[in-house]
């Protein structure tokens, strides 16, 4: 097991191959939403210079769609986030066996630590 874990933050914190990996797709997975962002942003803004009404309507649905995929880039970051810190805590307490704990679909399991006192 040695082999699947990595450390890299100076500490001595070493991370199950398995988060990183998870890491490195939702990484992915942000990049190319962020990517349709800025191509709906562009088609948004040249729709509303050429002020013609159909561009003007076609607008409403490219903001939505765009309020859409901020949501899911929000989603993403937060599962990172819980993910991370489950894996720092994990490995800070000496447990490697929770460290990093993921669906099946790549998401972080939505396993919450009880805080004591």
């Amino acid at each position: 097991m040695e082999d699947d874990m990595f450390s890299g933050f100076g500490n001595g914190t070493r991370l199950d191959a398995r988060v990183v990996h998870t890491f490195q797709k939702n990484f992915v997975q942000v990049q190319d939403i962020l990517d349709q962002n800025r191509l709906l942003i562009n088609e948004i803004n040249q729709n509303h210079e050429s002020k013609i009404p159909d561009n003007l309507s076609r607008n409403v649905g490219l903001i939505k769609e765009l309020n859409n995929n901020v949501r899911r880039v929000v989603d993403l970051y937060a599962d990172l986030s819980s993910s991370f810190t489950r894996s720092m805590e994990a490995s800070s307490e000496g447990d490697d066996s929770s460290a990093g704990t993921f669906k099946s679909d790549g998401k972080a399991s939505s396993q919450k630590r009880i805080r004591s006192g």
